[in-house]
């Protein structure tokens, strides 16, 4: 009697052990495959507006709700712009901070002015990792809600991105090295 019930359990079971073994194997990118942006364009896309939004609780704390914005702005922008607020925006930029170290190390990543981004050098891998320890560090404090630290922190992630902009980030020449 118990074996009849147990039977549909037993039947779906093995349908899902079916179709799970009928799924192709997930696509792994090619390790020749080109970046799509070079390192100029992922830094402003990536980098740059996440690191904003952590400089900005400097001077704006997170917990407290944002102002309602006009109604008659029917923007894509202004529409979504209520979805993650709170805690949740610097949370999110330095866990976007944190994750783009292998972006930025991707050996066939070019710079702007077409040479090959400077991966190899000894330098710009130890700010990368800078960059990837305080956002770690930012990310923790954030997911304690603790303003001051936050803010504190913001100087370490100045501090990362000025060393390596000071090499590296010369507006006559990008990735002159």
């Amino acid at each position: 009697m118990r074996l009849n019930k147990l039977a549909p359990v037993l039947a779906a079971a093995l349908v899902l052990a079916a179709c799970i073994s009928l799924a192709p194997p997930p696509v792994a990118a090619s390790e020749d495959e080109e970046p799509v942006g070079n390192l100029a364009e992922l830094m402003r896309a990536i980098l740059f507006p996440n690191s904003n939004f952590l400089f900005d609780v400097q001077v704006t704390d997170p917990g407290t709700p944002p102002e309602p914005g006009s109604e008659d702005d029917r923007s894509a922008s202004a529409l979504f712009s209520g979805i993650y607020t709170g805690w949740q925006v610097p949370q999110q930029a330095a866990l976007a901070l944190a994750e783009v170290e292998p972006l930025i190390m991707d050996a066939a990543r070019k710079c702007e002015n077409g040479r090959d981004a400077p991966v190899a050098n000894e330098d710009y891998q130890k700010w990368a990792r800078q960059l990837t320890e305080v956002a770690r560090q930012i990310y923790a404090a954030a997911h304690e809600e603790d303003q001051e630290k936050v803010s504190d922190l913001t100087n370490n992630l100045a501090g990362a991105c000025e060393d390596c902009h000071a090499v590296y980030r010369k507006y006559q020449d990008r990735c002159r090295r």
